[in-house]
């Protein structure tokens, strides 16, 4: 059921339904009509205060779990107030400063990744997730080095400095001549490229019969370059940090719901792709319960933020993944912010 605007709520209505909404995500328990008509809470008899709940309900904003119990908003109604009703608390400057702090410091980019994983997961009390930027080196040397017994290196050396070595099995003896040849022919027509732009080329070069390696190199070449496609395919796309905050006493008592997201989180590609979405979109979005398949079981929520470089091309996504009563409002400034801060440090 699709939710209703909010202007056609009453103020009334309006406000008990912020009580609700607000009382679920500190606590985490049904809102009965006698704790919103305590001390801070609606000026209304208990009474009325029923009345207006049950409307909620027939809206499908509201939901009963138990027949005594109170009420804990739906999916269709967190998702109401996420987009009309949510005041976002902005990150304080020493909050600001804090998270720039603990992202900052020497090291690879891995390191930083790490990092902000780890930073989402203390901030929000959930998880933090950081898909890897899929960035691919720009090639300024190649080297093919016998190992004996059928086997070659394969050494790449990026324009960045970065040397990455790969293991190849040759199968029948070849020429150390071979190697070099191969080797000298990727250095010397290919550099300046990216790995993919190198395989296009290298296939176009053969094909026209321009290339005047022999088939034998060729095939070195060809093999040379295919163990980082198939490397690339394998490299862990997915960091996640504070899967243990996720199994908290509500969760605890549903060990379906606990195997469920455990299975999630686990199938790394596939979260990947969801924060996929998030990485076309201009600000952070939020996906709540079953608005996405992969976690619709578990009834999890996913705020995800895309990370740009200093030129502003989107280079990843991060975010954070826990149970559908997240702390919208003080996490979402903090996705974003985070986000902002990781881009100005590997762009």
């Amino acid at each position: 059921m699709p939710a209703p605007p909010v202007t056609e709520l009453t103020d009334r209505t309006r406000e008990i339904f912020r009580l609700v909404v607000e009382s679920y995500i500190d606590s985490g328990q049904p809102v009965g009509s006698k704790a919103l008509a305590g001390d801070g809470g609606v000026d209304l008899s208990p009474a009325s205060i029923r009345s207006v709940l049950a409307e909620l309900e027939g809206l499908g904003l509201l939901a009963a779990p138990h027949t005594s119990a109170g009420r804990m908003p739906t999916e269709t109604g967190l998702r109401l107030f996420v987009d009309g009703m949510m005041q976002v608390a902005k990150p304080t400057a020493q909050e600001r400063a804090a998270i720039e702090k603990r992202l900052s410091g020497p090291g690879p980019i891995e390191q930083a990744l790490e990092k902000a994983s780890a930073l989402l997961s203390d901030l929000s009390g959930a998880a933090g997730m950081v898909m890897v930027p899929t960035r691919e080196p720009v090639l300024a040397q190649f080297n093919l080095v016998n190992l004996g017994q059928g086997k070659a290196l394969a050494v790449l050396v990026g324009e960045d400095g970065a040397i990455e070595n790969r293991v190849i099995e040759l199968g029948d003896a070849v020429a150390p001549s071979l190697l070099e040849q191969a080797s000298n022919y990727i250095t010397a027509h290919l550099t300046g490229r990216t790995l993919h732009e190198v395989e296009n080329a290298m296939r176009q070069d053969l094909a026209s019969g321009r290339s005047q390696l022999d088939e034998a190199s060729r095939d070195l070449v060809e093999r040379g370059l295919a163990v980082w496609s198939e490397d690339a395919s394998e490299r862990p796309v997915l960091i996640v940090r504070g899967q243990a905050n996720l199994l908290d006493e509500e969760m605890m008592g549903d060990l379906e719901r606990v195997r469920s997201l455990l299975e999630d989180l686990e199938n790394k590609h596939s979260i990947a792709e969801l924060l996929e979405r998030a990485r076309r979109a201009e600000a952070t979005r939020i996906f709540i319960g079953s608005e996405n398949r992969l976690f619709a079981l578990s009834g999890s929520s996913v705020i995800a933020s895309p990370y740009r470089d200093r030129e502003g091309k989107v280079i990843g996504v991060l975010g954070v993944i826990g149970p559908t009563r997240l702390n919208y409002a003080r996490v979402v400034p903090m996705v974003d912010f985070t986000a902002r801060s990781l881009g100005k440090l590997i762009g």
